[in-house]
Order: structure tokens, then C-alpha cells, then sequence
């Protein structure tokens, strides 16, 4: 089965709300202008996102001008959570967004992908757990599993985000409608109140299909068309922490965490990479290349 892209968005700030759009180009680096900023942590190093810093969550990002290849990642406009706006280019910004989350940080916008030293990953602190570390970044109980870390790049061990970009893992995230509707049945027949809201999970692409659960798992591995851009559908993507954050009218919810893991191994949605760029619209359907 196939799926029909309903939602397209951008981040322009990581970890920061983004923007809806009707259609976009797809490069090798993923949406132009997503991820085009980023926060690092100047107490204890790294690019940082709301894991660590879960105030941004209720901070929006939008560009004053539109990304081009030469200026990937141009002038920002930032909403904070009580409504003042801040511009990427503003003096005071570092201090600002210092106060909001309560830590020294700077914005940084991309550098290039020599510039490896920025996006090196810090050194874990001593006398910290590794599983202990993993566990509170991706919100699991000592009862619960880990996810399997081995199907990521290796270079994310060393590196925040592959250099050259401020992704997690892969440039693009997509999510099914039917995951979303799986979850909202499953809260009312449970009469919980767990909101399983699109903000929390932040895709790229979201998508209708014929079928219900979580079709996306099935795609991993498969190469397909959407518009004129040809994906690959890498891997899983395993939930942290970010999604029981509260923030704007959604509330602080572990429990979001504990039906993630139990329903579906605390996956929800796919990644992709793209192996020829094009562009992708609402409406366009993913026409698989491997059937």
C-alpha cells in the first residue's frame, strides 16, 4: 500500500516550532531552511535541542527571507513563549534565549561540514551511566527497552547530528495519520487523556493510507517516488523524551512514553534519506520503486 502527503513542515530553529507548507524542493540535506539554526550548549558543550533544553519547545521560528543555496541558513524571527519576537540577527539574542531556558547558549546557524569540531558530541561526563544516560534521553522505565542504537549511522556517536546539518539522524521524518488515529482510539476506549497531538512528534511529511495502525513501519528498507524526489526509507524512529514535554496548552505526559513502548516499541514514525532530489506537494502520492 501507499500513502498521500497531508502535511509538509519546516523547523527552522531546532527543537523550536516551525511552519506548515504547500510544497517544497527536497535536496540530499533534506526541506531548504529546516534545521538551519540550532542552539549549543556553552555550559556543557554540544548542539542541544529540547531534550536539554525543553523551553523551546514553546518558542516558534520563522525566516525573513527564504533559504538559496549560498545562504542556507538566512535570518530568523523568533516568537518566545510570552509573545516578544527576537531576530537571529538582534546583538542580544544569545542573552535572551540564555534567560528563556535558564543556561548560557548561542544560536549558531550551519556551518560546513569540516567545521567538525561544532558539531562534535561532548564527552559524557564522568561517573555518569551509560544506560542510566540513555534511559532519561529516551524516557524509558528500568522495566523497558532500549532502542537498538546500532541501526544509526556510527558517526552520530562521535557527532550531535551528521555534519553539515542539525538532524537528529536523517533529513527527513514522516509519520502516517493512522498512527495518530490508532493512539486517539486507543486513549478513548482506555478513557485516558493522554494527547497524542501532531506538535509533539514534529514530522516533516505526514501521510494518509488505506490501512490502520502503523503502516510506515512496513516501508522500512523500500525506495519510492514522491513528486519528483526518490526516498529511501532508512529506519524507525525511536521516541525520547521531547514527546512528554509540556508546552503551549499540551501537558508534561510520561505516559505518552509508556503507550509509545508498550503499542509499538517506542517507535513512531520513519526516516528517510533522499537519493535524487526533486520536489514534493500535498496531495502527491509515494509511488514505491521496489513493488
Amino acid at each position: 500500500m501507499s500513502g498521500t502527503v497531508t502535511h509538509l513542515f519546516r523547523y527552522p530553529v531546532k527543537s523550536m516550532g516551525g511552519h506548515s507548507l504547500s510544497s517544497t524542493p527536497l535536496t540530499v540535506n533534506g526541506i531548504p531552511g529546516d534545521r538551519a539554526w540550532a542552539l549549543k550548549d556553552e555550559e556543557r558543550g554540544g548542539i542541544k535541542g529540547g531534550k536539554r533544553f525543553p523551553e523551546l519547545l514553546s518558542m516558534s521560528a520563522s525566516f525573513v527571507s527564504e533559504p538559496t543555496a549560498q545562504h542556507v541558513s538566512p535570518e530568523v524571527s523568533i516568537a518566545l513563549a510570552d509573545g516578544r519576537q527576537i531576530s537571529s540577527s538582534d546583538q542580544g539574542v544569545n542573552e535572551v534565549l540564555s534567560a528563556e531556558v535558564g543556561a548560557p547558549v548561542s544560536l549558531w546557524p550551519l556551518l560546513p561540514k569540516d567545521q567538525l569540531d561544532h558539531y562534535r558530541r561532548p564527552a559524557m561526563e564522568e561517573g555518569v551511566d551509560p544506560e542510566a544516560y540513555f534511559r532519561e534521553v529516551f524516557a524509558r522505565t528500568e522495566d523497558e527497552p532500549l532502542p537498538d542504537l546500532s541501526v544509526f549511522p556510527e558517526e552520530l556517536f562521535i557527532y550531535e547530528s551528521s555534519p553539515g546539518t542539525y538532524f537528529d539522524a536523517f533529513p527527513i521524518l514522516l509519520m502516517s495519520e493512522a498512527s495518530l488515529r490508532f493512539f486517539a482510539k486507543t486513549m478513548t476506549e482506555k478513557g485516558e487523556n493522554s494527547r497524542f497531538d501532531l506538535r509533539r512528534f514534529r514530522p516533516n511529511l505526514v501521510v494518509e493510507t488505506p490501512e490502520d495502525g502503523f503502516p510506515e513501519n512496513s516501508w522500512v528498507g523500500r525506495r519510492g517516488r514522491i513528486g519528483s524526489a526518490v526516498v529511501k526509507i532508512e529506519v524507525a524512529c525511536p521516541r525520547c523524551i521531547m514527546t512528554t514535554h509540556g508546552f503551549d496548552d499540551l501537558p508534561k505526559d510520561p505516559k505518552v512514553m509508556r503507550h509509545l513502548v508498550k503499542e509499538n516499541g517506542g517507535n513512531l514514525g520513519v526516516y528517510l534519506s533522499i537519493e535524487e532530489p526533486g520536489v514534493i506537494g500535498l496531495g502527491d502520492v509515494i509511488q514505491w520503486l521496489d513493488a
